[in-house]
């Protein structure tokens, strides 16, 4: 179709190669079937109009055909794609549906459960996905790719989350810049376990992969067993996780009997990519699976209002701890906090990023999007440091950068530091408020089993290990860090410990 969005004319070239299989791998699906079943669903949502003109649809389904089919379904009739989180609680769904301004809801028969009181009580239509059948003919708008296309909820750590409203040319933009970082091809194949109401999930596997006319495996979650076993098997060639998946692979493969460690070994060192976002990586994690799999693992960083960013080299030095270098077609700079360009390396300042994967705006936010540029410049609100070109993060302005004596800490570092410890499973830290260093460095922190910890022994052992301002100076052993409905660690919930 003339002017068609580019991910549709895309699939459109790849014809009957597969898009899709189950985590199993006993079912197949081609793009031909995706764009046959995408067309049905646009037709039965448009019913008698010729175009949604930017209507927002809110959907709910589980990754794969019908994930993907309602997503293209909702853009090819022009309407604003809202996903829904699976795991999100009745006050989440409700906020999102009410915030986006949804006129229509499209759920699978098991899904609809999750959302049939709010449409009642909202007045929405529900579309469901199984009562679509093929219809005739029905001809779908163009659609301008400078339209709005998707809207996703930030995690909402300090305030309520602000809904990211991206424009088909903004999608197109970040899905590009990653096929060209990262070299994918036709031939690839990619496990697809991550949320799909996160722009790590929607754009840089499943997006990615159906743009370039590779396969997917869509998994309901991650399961362990599983992967090892298809990873064994040699069908990933491509892997995408958060670093809590790797550490949970490093503990899995080393609780195996040498017998059947070698061959999950041999599967994951023959992936031509492995990457890891959505949270920093530890160093000691990142050398760890080099040292198990002989993968140098791929950090990058990104933001639901920009895509990615900055990404170690697919070919080149993957330095541990950093976030590499700007990615093809994205302005990265960093502003200090009296307002300078920071040139320097070694100098901190505010993340900025210029470009045309840049978000539009924060739905029915307009004050709150303006005071989020300088001038064209999105202020990311994240702290880094320039070492040799490679970008470092420290964390967030508001969250991670801890101010005691005199000093801007980065909380991220000290984690890092931290997890190295022999006693800890994991560990949060925060800045509190103190009378003689305006913040001190507090931990939260969750013992390996049968391990004790007390904030002597932790601040003898980390003298040889962290500058003196930023041993903790308070450590709370915790049996669990409180996390929001997106899994993250709430560092405003982990203060109040204190």
């Amino acid at each position: 179709m003339k002017n068609e969005l580019q991910l549709i004319a895309r699939a459109g070239s790849h014809g009957d190669a597969i898009a899709l299989r189950s985590c199993s791998g006993s079912g197949e699906h081609s793009y031909r079937e995706l764009l046959d079943r995408s067309a049905a669903i646009a037709a039965a949502l448009l019913e008698d109009s010729d175009d949604l003109e930017e209507a927002r649809i809110a959907f709910l389904a589980p990754a794969g055909f019908d994930y993907i089919t309602v997503q293209w379904a909702i853009w090819r009739a022009g309407g604003v794609a809202v996903p829904l989180s699976l795991s999100a609680t009745q006050p989440e769904l409700e906020y999102a549906l009410a915030d986006s301004q949804s006129r229509c809801v499209i759920a699978t028969r098991d899904t609809a459960e999750k959302v049939e009181t709010l449409r009642i009580r909202m007045d929405l239509r529900l579309l469901l996905i199984d009562d679509v059948h093929a219809v005739g003919a029905k001809r779908l708008p163009s659609v301008d790719r400078h339209r709005r296309a998707m809207i996703l909820y930030t995690s909402g750590t300090t305030s309520k989350p602000k809904g990211v409203v991206t424009t088909h040319a903004n999608i197109e933009s970040q899905i590009e810049t990653l096929v060209e970082a990262w070299d994918w091809k036709g031939t690839d194949c990619v496990p697809l376990f991550l949320p799909l109401h996160h722009i790590h999930g929607i754009i840089n596997v499943l997006s990615c992969a159906l743009w370039s006319g590779a396969a997917i495996e869509a998994f309901p979650r991650f399961d362990m067993d599983i992967i090892l076993d298809r990873v064994e098997a040699g069908v990933y060639s491509v892997f995408m996780a958060v670093p809590t998946i790797y550490v949970k692979l490093i503990q899995a493969i080393e609780a195996l009997p040498e017998s059947g460690r070698s061959a999950k070994i041999a599967g994951f060192a023959r992936m031509r990519l492995m990457v890891s976002g959505s949270a920093a990586l530890p160093a000691s994690v990142h050398e760890k699976w080099t040292s198990l799999t002989g993968q140098e693992l791929l950090e990058r960083y990104g933001m639901t209002e920009i895509g990615m960013a900055l990404a170690n080299p697919y070919i080149g030095e993957r330095r541990p701890g950093t976030v590499g270098q700007p990615l093809p077609r994205v302005d990265v700079r960093l502003k200090s906090e009296t307002g300078e360009v920071v040139t320097a390396d070694g100098e901190p300042g505010e993340i900025q990023i210029r470009g045309p994967s840049v978000f539009r705006e924060y739905w029915n936010r307009p004050e709150v999007t303006a005071d989020s540029f300088d001038d064209d410049w999105f202020r990311t609100g994240d702290m880094a440091m320039r070492e040799d070109g490679y970008f470092r993060i420290m964390g967030r302005l508001s969250i991670d950068i801890i101010k005691s004596g005199g000093y801007k800490l980065s909380a991220l570092e000290i984690e890092a530091a931290l997890l190295d410890h022999p006693s800890i499973s994991e560990c949060a830290v925060v800045g509190i408020v103190d009378d003689t260093w305006g913040e001190a460095v507090a931990v939260a922190a969750v013992l390996r089993e049968s391990e004790e910890l007390n904030l002597e022994a932790l601040r003898s052992w980390c003298r040889d290990r962290l500058s003196t301002y930023k041993i903790p100076k308070r450590l709370r052993v915790v049996e669990s860090l409180p996390r929001n409905a997106m899994g993250k660690v709430t560092k405003s919930a982990v203060r109040e410990l204190f």
